[in-house]
C-alpha cells in the first residue's frame, strides 16, 4: 500500500521533469534553427558580396575602356588589328594591342613549357613513388617556393638567369622574354605540383588495387589508370597555373623589359600587358590622357582573355569529369 502511495507522489514530479526537458528541447531546437538560418544568410551575403565586387570591377574596366575609345586618335581597327604599340611617342602614338598580347603569350608559353611537365612529373613521383619520409620533406620545400615574393623572382631572373643565358648564348638581351618566362615557370611550378598531387591522392585506392590485380606494374597503373582518373584535377591545376602566369606582374616588369613588339625570338626584349599597366600606373603620365585610359583598355582585354580561358577550361574539365569520375 505504501509503495502505491509513493508511486502516486512521484508521478507529478516525473511529469514536471518531462515537461521541463521538452521545453529545453524546444528552446535548443529553436536556437539551432536560428543559428542555421543565420549561417545560411551569411553565406548568401558572402556570395552576393563576391558578385558585387566582380560586377564593380567589370563596370569600372568597361566604363574606362569606353572613355579610351572616345579619343579621336583611337579606333577599334587600330587597337585590335595593329601590331604597333607606341603610346608615349608624341605625335606618332599607336595603340595596337597585339604587341602586348604577343609578349604576354610568349612569356606564358615559356613558363608553361617549364612548369607543367615538371610539376606533373614531380606530383606523380610524390603521390605514387616517393617514400613517406621523402614526401614529408619535399612538400614543405615546395610550399616555401610558393611563398617567395614575386619581386624576389624578378631580381633572381635579372641578376642570375639572364647572365647565365648570356653566358650560354650571346644573343640574349639584358631584358628578354626567356629569363622572365623561366622565372614565371619557377613561380608556377609549386602550384602545379601541389594541386596535381592532391588530385592524384584523391583517386580511390580500389582503382590502384584493380590495376595491380590485373597484372599491371606501378607504371602501368599510374599512366593508364591513376592519371586518367585524376585528369579533371590536373587540368584545373594547369588552368590555374596558366592564369597565374598571364597575370604575373613584378617578374615581367623587372626582367622582360618595356619594349612592346611582336617577335618570336625569346632573346628579345618584350612587354606584357601587366608590365605596361605597371609602367603607366607609375605616375609618369596625366590621369586624363589617352595613355592613362589605355591602361584600362589593356586591363579589360586581359580580363576577357582570362575569362575566356577559364570558361574553356571548365568545359574541358566537365568533359573529363563525366568520363572518369
Amino acid at each position: 500500500m505504501s509503495s502505491e502511495l509513493d508511486s502516486d507522489r512521484r508521478l507529478p514530479q516525473l511529469e514536471q521533469q518531462v515537461q521541463t526537458l521538452f521545453v529545453r528541447d524546444r528552446r535548443s531546437l529553436s536556437w539551432v534553427r536560428i543559428r542555421e538560418k543565420g549561417i545560411f544568410l551569411c553565406l548568401i551575403g558572402c556570395g552576393l558580396f563576391s558578385l558585387l565586387i566582380t560586377g564593380s570591377i567589370i563596370f569600372v574596366l568597361a566604363s574606362e575602356t569606353f572613355r579610351f575609345f572616345q579619343f579621336p586618335d583611337v579606333t577599334l581597327s587600330n587597337f585590335f588589328l595593329s601590331t604597333e604599340w607606341n603610346p608615349l611617342l608624341g605625335n606618332t602614338k599607336s595603340f595596337g594591342i597585339w604587341a602586348l598580347i604577343s609578349g604576354t603569350l610568349m612569356v606564358t608559353a615559356i613558363a608553361m613549357i617549364l612548369a607543367l611537365p615538371l610539376g606533373l612529373i614531380t606530383a606523380v613521383y610524390l603521390s605514387e613513388y616517393a617514400p613517406r619520409r621523402v614526401r614529408s620533406t619535399l612538400k614543405p620545400i615546395l610550399e616555401i617556393l610558393a611563398g617567395i615574393p614575386t619581386v624576389v623572382y624578378g631580381f633572381f631572373a635579372l641578376l642570375t638567369i639572364t647572365p647565365f643565358l648570356q653566358w650560354c648564348y650571346s644573343g640574349f638581351n639584358v631584358y628578354n622574354a626567356m629569363s622572365a618566362g623561366i622565372a614565371v615557370g619557377i613561380l608556377c611550378f609549386p602550384t602545379v605540383c601541389s594541386l596535381a598531387e592532391d588530385a592524384l591522392q584523391a583517386v580511390p585506392s580500389s582503382l590502384r588495387d584493380g590495376a595491380f590485380g590485373l597484372g599491371g606494374t606501378r607504371f602501368d597503373a599510374t599512366v593508364k589508370v591513376i592519371i586518367p582518373a585524376a585528369l579533371s584535377g590536373i587540368i584545373s591545376a594547369f588552368l590555374l597555373a596558366i592564369a597565374r602566369a598571364i597575370g604575373e606582374t613584378m617578374i615581367v616588369a623587372l626582367a622582360a623589359g618595356s619594349r612592346a613588339q611582336v617577335t618570336l625570338n625569346p632573346g628579345d626584349e618584350v612587354q606584357t600587358m601587366t608590365g605596361y599597366m605597371v609602367q603607366i600606373a607609375g605616375g609618369d603620365v596625366s590621369n586624363f590622357g589617352m595613355e592613362y585610359y589605355s591602361m584600362y583598355a589593356v586591363a579589360f582585354t586581359l580580363f576577357v582573355i582570362t575569362l575566356t580561358l577559364t570558361m574553356i577550361g571548365n568545359q574541358i574539365r566537365k568533359k573529363y569529369r563525366e568520363t572518369y569520375e
